[in-house]
Protein backbone atom coordinates (compact mmCIF):
# COMPACT_ATOMS: atom_id res chain seq x y z
CA UNK A 1 0.00 0.00 0.00
CA UNK A 2 1.94 3.13 -0.91
CA UNK A 3 1.46 5.93 1.33
CA UNK A 4 0.64 8.44 -1.73
CA UNK A 5 -2.82 6.70 -1.73
CA UNK A 6 -3.31 7.58 1.65
CA UNK A 7 -4.87 11.31 1.16
CA UNK A 8 -3.89 12.58 4.82
CA UNK A 9 -0.50 11.76 4.32
CA UNK A 10 -0.70 12.94 0.68
CA UNK A 11 -2.11 16.32 1.92
CA UNK A 12 0.53 16.46 4.37
CA UNK A 13 3.73 15.41 1.99
CA UNK A 14 2.18 18.00 -0.68
CA UNK A 15 0.87 20.87 1.51
CA UNK A 16 1.98 24.48 0.42
CA UNK A 17 4.34 26.07 2.99
CA UNK A 18 1.81 28.21 5.29
CA UNK A 19 1.35 30.31 8.43
CA UNK A 20 1.25 26.83 10.71
CA UNK A 21 4.32 25.68 9.23
CA UNK A 22 5.86 28.82 10.35
CA UNK A 23 4.10 28.81 13.68
CA UNK A 24 5.20 25.00 14.54
CA UNK A 25 8.58 25.88 14.01
CA UNK A 26 8.57 28.73 16.57
CA UNK A 27 6.31 26.46 19.22
CA UNK A 28 9.16 23.36 18.72
CA UNK A 29 11.65 26.04 18.19
CA UNK A 30 10.91 27.86 21.54
CA UNK A 31 12.00 24.93 23.71
CA UNK A 32 14.99 24.49 22.11
CA UNK A 33 15.55 28.33 22.64
CA UNK A 34 15.26 27.22 26.58
CA UNK A 35 16.83 24.14 25.90
CA UNK A 36 19.87 25.78 25.00
CA UNK A 37 19.71 28.89 27.17
CA UNK A 38 19.70 26.11 30.20
CA UNK A 39 22.59 24.38 29.31
CA UNK A 40 24.67 27.04 28.17
CA UNK A 41 23.86 29.66 30.89
CA UNK A 42 25.95 27.47 33.27
CA UNK A 43 28.89 28.71 31.61
CA UNK A 44 28.67 31.91 32.21
CA UNK A 45 28.28 32.06 35.86
CA UNK A 46 30.44 29.04 37.32
CA UNK A 47 33.70 31.02 37.73
CA UNK A 48 31.41 33.26 39.69
CA UNK A 49 30.18 30.24 41.52
CA UNK A 50 33.69 29.29 42.43
CA UNK A 51 34.58 33.06 43.80
CA UNK A 52 31.56 32.91 45.79
CA UNK A 53 31.65 29.53 47.58
CA UNK A 54 35.34 28.65 47.29
CA UNK A 55 37.25 31.33 47.92
CA UNK A 56 40.49 29.99 50.13
CA UNK A 57 42.60 32.70 51.61
CA UNK A 58 45.52 30.96 52.25
CA UNK A 59 46.00 30.75 48.00
CA UNK A 60 46.25 34.25 47.20
CA UNK A 61 44.08 33.30 44.17
CA UNK A 62 40.10 33.70 43.48
CA UNK A 63 38.16 31.30 44.51
CA UNK A 64 37.54 28.98 41.96
CA UNK A 65 35.13 25.40 41.82
CA UNK A 66 37.13 21.91 42.20
CA UNK A 67 37.46 19.88 39.63
CA UNK A 68 35.28 16.90 40.58
CA UNK A 69 32.69 20.18 41.54
CA UNK A 70 33.05 22.10 38.45
CA UNK A 71 32.64 18.91 36.05
CA UNK A 72 29.50 18.05 37.80
CA UNK A 73 27.82 21.39 37.99
CA UNK A 74 28.60 21.48 34.22
CA UNK A 75 27.61 17.66 33.32
CA UNK A 76 24.58 16.54 35.28
CA UNK A 77 22.68 18.29 33.18
CA UNK A 78 24.23 16.48 30.70
CA UNK A 79 23.54 13.70 31.94
CA UNK A 80 19.78 14.25 33.01
CA UNK A 81 19.60 15.35 29.08
CA UNK A 82 20.30 11.53 27.92
CA UNK A 83 17.97 9.95 30.64
CA UNK A 84 15.08 12.06 29.66
CA UNK A 85 15.73 11.20 25.66
CA UNK A 86 15.36 7.56 26.28
CA UNK A 87 12.71 7.78 28.72
CA UNK A 88 10.38 11.22 26.79
CA UNK A 89 11.72 9.36 22.96
CA UNK A 90 10.24 5.97 24.03
CA UNK A 91 6.46 7.82 25.27
CA UNK A 92 6.44 9.57 22.55
CA UNK A 93 5.74 6.89 20.20
CA UNK A 94 3.69 4.83 23.15
CA UNK A 95 1.41 7.65 24.39
CA UNK A 96 1.91 10.18 21.61
CA UNK A 97 3.72 12.98 20.68
CA UNK A 98 1.22 15.84 22.31
CA UNK A 99 0.54 14.23 25.53
CA UNK A 100 4.11 14.38 26.88
CA UNK A 101 5.48 17.68 24.66
CA UNK A 102 3.54 19.76 27.42
CA UNK A 103 5.41 17.81 30.47
CA UNK A 104 9.00 18.33 29.51
CA UNK A 105 8.11 22.45 29.38
CA UNK A 106 6.36 22.59 32.77
CA UNK A 107 9.28 20.39 34.13
CA UNK A 108 11.81 22.92 32.15
CA UNK A 109 10.17 25.50 33.43
CA UNK A 110 9.80 24.31 37.34
CA UNK A 111 13.52 22.97 37.66
CA UNK A 112 14.88 26.25 36.31
CA UNK A 113 13.44 28.39 38.97
CA UNK A 114 14.68 25.74 41.82
CA UNK A 115 18.11 25.53 40.28
CA UNK A 116 18.52 29.03 41.50
CA UNK A 117 17.34 28.35 44.73
CA UNK A 118 19.17 26.58 47.17
CA UNK A 119 18.79 24.36 50.65
CA UNK A 120 20.83 25.97 52.70
CA UNK A 121 24.20 28.27 52.47
CA UNK A 122 27.27 26.52 52.46
CA UNK A 123 28.78 25.28 49.12
CA UNK A 124 27.84 21.70 49.70
CA UNK A 125 24.14 22.72 50.25
CA UNK A 126 24.01 25.30 47.51
CA UNK A 127 26.29 23.16 45.02
CA UNK A 128 23.92 20.33 45.99
CA UNK A 129 20.90 21.33 45.14
CA UNK A 130 21.93 23.16 41.80
CA UNK A 131 23.21 19.69 40.49
CA UNK A 132 19.82 18.35 41.68
CA UNK A 133 17.56 20.44 40.14
CA UNK A 134 19.88 20.67 37.01
CA UNK A 135 19.65 16.60 36.56
CA UNK A 136 16.00 17.02 36.42
CA UNK A 137 16.29 20.19 33.91
CA UNK A 138 18.24 18.14 31.66
CA UNK A 139 15.47 15.53 31.88
CA UNK A 140 12.69 17.69 30.53
CA UNK A 141 15.41 19.00 27.65
CA UNK A 142 16.10 15.63 26.60
CA UNK A 143 12.34 14.79 25.95
CA UNK A 144 12.42 17.75 24.09
CA UNK A 145 14.87 16.46 21.26
CA UNK A 146 12.78 13.73 20.14
CA UNK A 147 9.18 15.05 20.44
CA UNK A 148 10.27 18.60 18.49
CA UNK A 149 12.35 16.61 15.94
CA UNK A 150 9.24 13.96 15.46
CA UNK A 151 6.51 16.33 15.39
CA UNK A 152 8.30 19.03 12.79
CA UNK A 153 9.13 16.38 10.51
CA UNK A 154 5.52 14.65 10.83
CA UNK A 155 3.90 18.05 9.81
CA UNK A 156 6.09 19.21 7.18
CA UNK A 157 6.07 18.74 3.61
CA UNK A 158 8.35 16.64 1.80
CA UNK A 159 9.97 19.32 -0.28
CA UNK A 160 11.05 21.72 3.36
CA UNK A 161 10.78 19.54 5.60
CA UNK A 162 14.63 19.23 6.10
CA UNK A 163 14.33 23.30 6.52
CA UNK A 164 12.09 23.09 9.12
CA UNK A 165 13.32 20.82 11.51
CA UNK A 166 16.48 22.53 10.91
CA UNK A 167 15.37 25.58 12.14
CA UNK A 168 13.46 24.19 15.07
CA UNK A 169 17.39 22.94 16.16
CA UNK A 170 18.70 26.58 15.05
CA UNK A 171 16.82 28.39 17.43
CA UNK A 172 19.54 26.51 19.82
CA UNK A 173 22.24 29.09 18.45
CA UNK A 174 19.84 31.94 19.18
CA UNK A 175 19.22 30.19 23.09
CA UNK A 176 22.87 30.36 23.16
CA UNK A 177 23.52 34.10 22.10
CA UNK A 178 21.00 34.77 24.93
CA UNK A 179 22.31 32.88 27.37
CA UNK A 180 25.64 35.40 27.05
CA UNK A 181 23.36 38.50 26.68
CA UNK A 182 21.08 38.11 29.11
CA UNK A 183 24.13 37.25 31.64
CA UNK A 184 26.10 40.20 30.21
CA UNK A 185 23.01 42.16 30.84
CA UNK A 186 22.77 41.15 34.54
CA UNK A 187 25.90 41.44 35.69
CA UNK A 188 26.44 44.56 34.57
CA UNK A 189 23.50 46.17 36.15
CA UNK A 190 24.93 44.72 39.50
CA UNK A 191 28.04 45.72 38.59
CA UNK A 192 27.04 49.33 38.32
CA UNK A 193 25.44 49.36 41.34
CA UNK A 194 28.03 46.83 43.50
CA UNK A 195 30.58 47.10 41.73
CA UNK A 196 33.78 46.15 43.52
CA UNK A 197 37.68 46.93 43.38
CA UNK A 198 39.44 43.93 41.24
CA UNK A 199 40.94 41.10 43.72
CA UNK A 200 44.70 42.22 43.29
CA UNK A 201 43.39 44.82 45.48
CA UNK A 202 40.87 43.81 47.99
CA UNK A 203 40.67 39.74 47.71
CA UNK A 204 38.15 39.75 50.37
CA UNK A 205 35.09 41.94 48.76
CA UNK A 206 36.26 41.61 45.49
CA UNK A 207 33.38 39.22 45.34
CA UNK A 208 30.25 41.58 45.40
CA UNK A 209 28.16 39.80 48.34
CA UNK A 210 25.18 41.02 45.82
CA UNK A 211 26.78 38.37 43.50
CA UNK A 212 24.86 36.00 45.06
CA UNK A 213 21.80 37.27 43.53
CA UNK A 214 23.05 37.32 39.47
CA UNK A 215 23.51 33.67 39.19
CA UNK A 216 20.36 32.99 40.85
CA UNK A 217 18.13 35.65 38.41
CA UNK A 218 20.08 34.26 35.07
CA UNK A 219 19.60 30.72 35.52
CA UNK A 220 15.93 31.64 36.89
CA UNK A 221 15.05 33.50 33.67
CA UNK A 222 15.56 30.60 31.69
CA UNK A 223 12.01 29.31 32.71
CA UNK A 224 10.24 32.24 31.04
CA UNK A 225 10.38 31.11 27.38
CA UNK A 226 8.99 27.48 28.62
CA UNK A 227 6.14 29.10 30.35
CA UNK A 228 5.27 31.01 27.73
CA UNK A 229 4.94 29.15 24.90
CA UNK A 230 3.25 26.08 27.35
CA UNK A 231 -0.15 27.05 26.14
CA UNK A 232 0.49 26.91 22.22
CA UNK A 233 2.20 23.62 22.42
CA UNK A 234 -1.02 22.55 24.09
CA UNK A 235 -3.61 23.59 21.31
CA UNK A 236 -1.33 21.48 18.67
CA UNK A 237 -3.19 18.49 17.50
CA UNK A 238 -1.87 15.18 17.67
CA UNK A 239 0.45 14.51 14.46
CA UNK A 240 -1.42 12.80 11.74
CA UNK A 241 0.94 10.57 10.79
CA UNK A 242 0.73 8.91 14.63
CA UNK A 243 -3.20 9.45 14.94
CA UNK A 244 -3.60 7.90 11.52
CA UNK A 245 -0.71 4.78 11.61
CA UNK A 246 0.03 4.29 15.25
CA UNK A 247 -3.54 5.05 16.75
CA UNK A 248 -5.15 4.13 13.31
CA UNK A 249 -7.85 6.48 13.71
CA UNK A 250 -8.24 7.80 9.82
CA UNK A 251 -11.40 9.90 10.59
CA UNK A 252 -9.83 11.82 13.63
CA UNK A 253 -6.33 12.62 11.29
CA UNK A 254 -8.14 13.48 8.40
CA UNK A 255 -10.17 16.12 10.84
CA UNK A 256 -7.21 17.32 12.63
CA UNK A 257 -4.95 17.76 10.03
CA UNK A 258 -8.12 19.58 7.34
CA UNK A 259 -8.69 21.90 10.08
CA UNK A 260 -4.60 22.71 10.33
CA UNK A 261 -3.88 22.63 6.48
CA UNK A 262 -7.51 24.15 5.59
CA UNK A 263 -8.30 21.63 3.16
CA UNK A 264 -10.97 18.83 2.95
CA UNK A 265 -9.39 15.27 3.71
CA UNK A 266 -11.38 11.77 3.16
CA UNK A 267 -10.55 9.38 5.47
CA UNK A 268 -9.15 6.66 4.22
CA UNK A 269 -10.32 3.80 7.20
CA UNK A 270 -9.62 0.98 4.89
CA UNK A 271 -5.88 2.13 3.29
CA UNK A 272 -4.79 3.09 6.56
CA UNK A 273 -5.33 -0.76 7.84
CA UNK A 274 -4.13 -1.98 5.70
CA UNK A 275 -1.05 -0.10 5.24
CA UNK A 276 -0.67 -0.65 9.28
CA UNK A 277 -0.82 -4.45 8.69
CA UNK A 278 2.28 -4.50 6.96
CA UNK A 279 4.11 -2.79 9.07
CA UNK A 280 3.90 -4.15 12.44
CA UNK A 281 7.41 -4.82 13.30
CA UNK A 282 8.82 -4.00 16.71
CA UNK A 283 12.10 -2.40 17.38
CA UNK A 284 13.94 -4.94 18.45
CA UNK A 285 12.86 -7.49 16.02
CA UNK A 286 15.05 -9.00 13.10
CA UNK A 287 12.49 -7.13 10.81
CA UNK A 288 13.87 -3.62 11.80
CA UNK A 289 17.24 -4.74 11.88
CA UNK A 290 17.36 -6.01 8.48
CA UNK A 291 15.26 -2.49 7.70
CA UNK A 292 17.14 -0.06 9.71
CA UNK A 293 19.91 -1.22 11.45
CA UNK A 294 22.37 0.33 9.36
CA UNK A 295 20.93 3.53 9.66
CA UNK A 296 20.32 3.51 13.46
CA UNK A 297 24.63 2.53 14.06
CA UNK A 298 25.13 5.60 11.87
CA UNK A 299 23.10 8.02 13.50
CA UNK A 300 24.10 6.96 16.90
CA UNK A 301 27.52 6.81 16.34
CA UNK A 302 28.08 9.93 13.87
CA UNK A 303 25.93 12.11 17.01
CA UNK A 304 28.57 10.60 19.83
CA UNK A 305 31.59 11.56 17.35
CA UNK A 306 30.48 15.22 16.73
CA UNK A 307 29.24 16.00 20.51
CA UNK A 308 32.53 14.99 21.75
CA UNK A 309 33.91 17.32 19.83
CA UNK A 310 31.44 19.96 20.00
CA UNK A 311 31.31 20.08 23.37
CA UNK A 312 34.97 19.92 23.83
CA UNK A 313 35.33 23.03 21.94
CA UNK A 314 35.76 25.28 24.38
CA UNK A 315 38.69 23.68 25.21
CA UNK A 316 40.76 26.56 23.97
CA UNK A 317 38.04 29.19 25.29
CA UNK A 318 40.36 30.77 28.36
CA UNK A 319 43.33 31.48 25.57
CA UNK A 320 41.00 32.87 22.51
CA UNK A 321 39.26 35.09 25.27
CA UNK A 322 42.39 37.33 26.91
CA UNK A 323 43.97 37.07 23.21
CA UNK A 324 41.45 38.64 21.71
CA UNK A 325 40.84 41.02 24.65
CA UNK A 326 37.51 40.10 25.51
CA UNK A 327 38.69 39.09 29.43
CA UNK A 328 41.16 39.63 31.77
CA UNK A 329 43.12 37.48 33.92
CA UNK A 330 41.10 36.58 37.08
CA UNK A 331 43.02 38.62 39.42
CA UNK A 332 43.29 41.98 37.95
CA UNK A 333 39.17 42.01 37.59
CA UNK A 334 36.13 41.75 40.33
CA UNK A 335 33.97 38.80 40.66
CA UNK A 336 30.76 40.53 38.90
CA UNK A 337 33.33 41.98 35.97
CA UNK A 338 34.66 38.56 35.32
CA UNK A 339 31.09 37.08 34.59
CA UNK A 340 30.47 40.17 32.77
CA UNK A 341 33.22 40.03 30.46
CA UNK A 342 32.95 35.65 30.26
CA UNK A 343 29.77 36.40 29.06
CA UNK A 344 30.69 39.27 26.81
CA UNK A 345 33.08 36.81 24.70
CA UNK A 346 30.54 34.12 24.56
CA UNK A 347 27.59 36.38 23.18
CA UNK A 348 30.65 37.53 20.55
CA UNK A 349 31.76 34.27 19.84
CA UNK A 350 27.61 32.88 19.37
CA UNK A 351 26.82 35.69 17.21
CA UNK A 352 29.62 35.77 15.03
CA UNK A 353 31.33 32.06 14.70
CA UNK A 354 28.05 29.98 16.24
CA UNK A 355 24.77 31.28 15.28
CA UNK A 356 25.50 31.79 11.46
CA UNK A 357 26.28 28.03 10.89
CA UNK A 358 22.77 27.21 11.82
CA UNK A 359 21.11 29.28 9.56
CA UNK A 360 23.63 28.49 6.55
CA UNK A 361 21.97 25.10 7.03
CA UNK A 362 18.51 25.90 7.13
CA UNK A 363 19.21 27.69 4.15
CA UNK A 364 20.60 24.78 1.97
CA UNK A 365 19.92 21.95 3.51
CA UNK A 366 17.41 21.19 0.54
CA UNK A 367 19.79 22.04 -2.16
CA UNK A 368 22.88 20.66 -0.99
CA UNK A 369 21.44 17.81 1.32
CA UNK A 370 22.15 16.14 4.62
CA UNK A 371 24.59 13.44 3.57
CA UNK A 372 27.08 16.27 1.67
CA UNK A 373 26.41 18.88 4.39
CA UNK A 374 27.56 16.85 7.40
CA UNK A 375 30.51 15.04 5.54
CA UNK A 376 31.95 18.61 4.63
CA UNK A 377 30.98 19.81 8.03
CA UNK A 378 33.24 16.67 9.90
CA UNK A 379 35.88 17.38 7.18
CA UNK A 380 36.55 20.77 7.68
CA UNK A 381 36.01 20.27 11.67
CA UNK A 382 38.67 17.97 11.82
CA UNK A 383 41.06 19.86 9.40
CA UNK A 384 40.63 23.20 11.93
CA UNK A 385 41.20 21.45 15.03
CA UNK A 386 43.81 19.77 13.64
CA UNK A 387 45.48 23.37 12.62
CA UNK A 388 44.85 24.27 15.69
CA UNK A 389 46.46 21.55 17.62
CA UNK A 390 49.34 21.29 15.75
CA UNK A 391 50.18 25.11 16.06
CA UNK A 392 48.95 25.56 19.38
CA UNK A 393 51.90 27.13 20.64
CA UNK A 394 52.11 29.60 17.26
CA UNK A 395 48.46 30.74 17.43
CA UNK A 396 48.65 31.55 21.23
CA UNK A 397 51.00 34.48 20.45
CA UNK A 398 48.95 37.42 20.88
CA UNK A 399 50.91 38.64 17.72
CA UNK A 400 48.36 36.05 15.84
CA UNK A 401 45.25 36.15 17.27
CA UNK A 402 43.33 36.90 14.25
CA UNK A 403 44.30 33.50 13.45
CA UNK A 404 43.84 31.74 16.49
CA UNK A 405 40.01 33.31 16.74
CA UNK A 406 39.63 32.74 12.70
CA UNK A 407 40.06 28.59 13.36
CA UNK A 408 38.31 29.14 16.50
CA UNK A 409 34.91 30.54 14.69
CA UNK A 410 35.39 28.54 11.47
CA UNK A 411 35.24 24.83 13.71
CA UNK A 412 32.30 26.19 15.41
CA UNK A 413 30.62 27.51 11.87
CA UNK A 414 31.28 23.83 10.35
CA UNK A 415 30.11 22.26 13.13
CA UNK A 416 26.70 24.34 13.05
CA UNK A 417 27.00 24.27 9.11
CA UNK A 418 27.46 20.36 9.23
CA UNK A 419 26.69 17.36 12.11
CA UNK A 420 25.58 19.20 14.49
CA UNK A 421 22.22 20.33 12.62
CA UNK A 422 22.22 16.66 10.31
CA UNK A 423 22.61 14.82 13.23
CA UNK A 424 19.69 16.14 14.61
CA UNK A 425 17.39 15.81 11.18
CA UNK A 426 18.33 12.03 9.78
CA UNK A 427 17.11 10.07 13.00
CA UNK A 428 13.74 12.62 12.62
CA UNK A 429 13.41 11.17 8.34
CA UNK A 430 15.15 7.51 8.01
CA UNK A 431 13.05 5.35 10.63
CA UNK A 432 9.08 4.39 10.61
CA UNK A 433 6.15 6.52 12.10
CA UNK A 434 5.91 3.72 15.17
CA UNK A 435 9.21 3.53 16.58
CA UNK A 436 10.37 7.15 14.99
CA UNK A 437 10.83 9.09 18.23
CA UNK A 438 12.65 6.30 20.24
CA UNK A 439 15.23 5.76 17.08
CA UNK A 440 15.50 9.77 17.49
CA UNK A 441 16.05 9.24 21.17
CA UNK A 442 18.62 6.59 20.87
CA UNK A 443 20.25 8.78 18.76
CA UNK A 444 19.86 11.79 20.63
CA UNK A 445 21.17 9.85 23.78
CA UNK A 446 24.44 8.24 22.34
CA UNK A 447 25.08 12.34 21.07
CA UNK A 448 24.71 12.98 25.16
CA UNK A 449 26.80 10.20 25.86
CA UNK A 450 29.70 11.75 23.86
CA UNK A 451 28.80 15.30 25.31
CA UNK A 452 30.05 13.40 28.72
CA UNK A 453 33.27 12.09 27.61
CA UNK A 454 33.41 15.81 26.24
CA UNK A 455 32.39 17.01 29.63
CA UNK A 456 33.93 14.51 32.01
CA UNK A 457 36.87 13.35 29.98
CA UNK A 458 38.63 15.62 27.52
CA UNK A 459 37.92 18.98 29.54
CA UNK A 460 40.75 16.58 32.31
CA UNK A 461 43.49 17.68 29.56
CA UNK A 462 42.70 21.84 29.77
CA UNK A 463 41.73 22.31 33.26
CA UNK A 464 45.42 23.10 34.35
CA UNK A 465 46.53 25.20 31.06
CA UNK A 466 48.81 22.48 30.18
CA UNK A 467 50.00 23.18 26.48
CA UNK A 468 51.16 19.75 25.82
CA UNK A 469 48.12 18.24 27.00
CA UNK A 470 45.86 21.06 25.40
CA UNK A 471 47.37 20.05 21.86
CA UNK A 472 47.37 16.26 22.71
CA UNK A 473 43.07 16.77 23.08
CA UNK A 474 42.55 18.96 20.18
CA UNK A 475 44.76 16.50 17.78
CA UNK A 476 42.44 13.78 19.86
CA UNK A 477 39.36 15.57 18.71
CA UNK A 478 40.64 16.09 15.19
CA UNK A 479 40.67 12.62 14.60
CA UNK A 480 37.38 11.78 16.16
CA UNK A 481 35.85 14.18 13.55
CA UNK A 482 37.68 12.19 10.87
CA UNK A 483 35.95 8.87 12.38
CA UNK A 484 32.53 10.97 11.94
CA UNK A 485 33.32 11.29 8.24
CA UNK A 486 33.55 7.51 7.52
CA UNK A 487 30.70 6.84 9.75
CA UNK A 488 28.29 9.19 7.73
CA UNK A 489 28.64 6.81 5.38
CA UNK A 490 26.22 4.55 7.11
CA UNK A 491 23.27 6.92 6.58
CA UNK A 492 21.62 8.36 3.60
CA UNK A 493 20.11 11.19 1.49
CA UNK A 494 16.51 11.68 2.81
CA UNK A 495 15.46 14.95 1.01
CA UNK A 496 12.63 15.62 -1.54
CA UNK A 497 11.09 12.16 -0.55
CA UNK A 498 7.71 11.40 1.98
CA UNK A 499 9.15 9.88 5.01
CA UNK A 500 6.90 6.61 3.99
CA UNK A 501 9.18 6.51 1.36
CA UNK A 502 12.45 6.47 2.85
CA UNK A 503 11.72 4.12 5.76
CA UNK A 504 10.36 1.56 2.89
CA UNK A 505 6.50 1.82 5.00
CA UNK A 506 4.76 2.61 1.86
CA UNK A 507 5.35 -1.35 0.81
CA UNK A 508 8.48 -0.95 -0.94
CA UNK A 509 12.01 -1.00 0.45
CA UNK A 510 13.93 0.71 2.97
CA UNK A 511 16.52 2.34 2.17
CA UNK A 512 18.94 0.08 3.70
CA UNK A 513 17.43 -2.29 1.39
CA UNK A 514 17.28 -0.33 -1.71
CA UNK A 515 20.95 0.60 -1.36
CA UNK A 516 21.80 -2.38 -1.27
CA UNK A 517 19.45 -3.37 -4.72
CA UNK A 518 21.01 -0.24 -6.04
CA UNK A 519 22.62 -0.92 -9.49
CA UNK A 520 26.24 0.38 -8.93
CA UNK A 521 27.01 1.31 -12.64
CA UNK A 522 23.25 3.60 -12.67
CA UNK A 523 23.95 5.78 -9.60
CA UNK A 524 21.52 7.98 -11.77
CA UNK A 525 18.41 6.14 -12.18
CA UNK A 526 18.22 6.50 -7.86
CA UNK A 527 14.42 8.00 -8.03
CA UNK A 528 13.33 5.51 -11.09
CA UNK A 529 14.44 1.99 -9.19
CA UNK A 530 12.73 3.29 -6.10
CA UNK A 531 9.81 3.61 -8.03
CA UNK A 532 9.74 0.69 -9.59
CA UNK A 533 10.76 -1.48 -6.46
CA UNK A 534 7.86 0.51 -4.44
Amino acid sequence: MASNSISVLNALDNAKTQWYHVTAIVIAGMGFFTDAYDLFCISTVSKLLGRLYYYKPWTGAPGKLPHSINNLVIGVALVGTLTGQLFFGYLGDKLGRKKVYGVTLILMAFCAICSGLSFGYSPKAVMGTLCFFRFWLGFGIGGDYPLSATIMSEYANKKTRGAFIAAVFAMQGVGIIFAGLVSMIISKIFLDHYGAQPFKEEHVFSTEPAADYVWRIVLMLGALPALLTYYWRMKMPETGRYTALIEGNAKQAASDMGRVLDIEIQADQEKITQFNSANEYKLLSNEFFIRHGRHLVGTMTTWFLLDIAFYSQNLTQKDIFPTMGLTNKAENVSALREMFETSRAMFVIALLGTFPGYWFTVAFIEKIGRFYIQLVGFFMMSVFMLIIGVQYDYLKNEDHKWTFAALYGLTFFFANFGPNSTTFVLPAELFPTRVRSTCHALSAASGKAGAMVGAFGIQNYTQDGNVKKIKKAMIMLAITNMIGFFCTFLVTETKGRSLEEISGEDGGYSETQMTEKRPESRPDNWEEDSRNYG
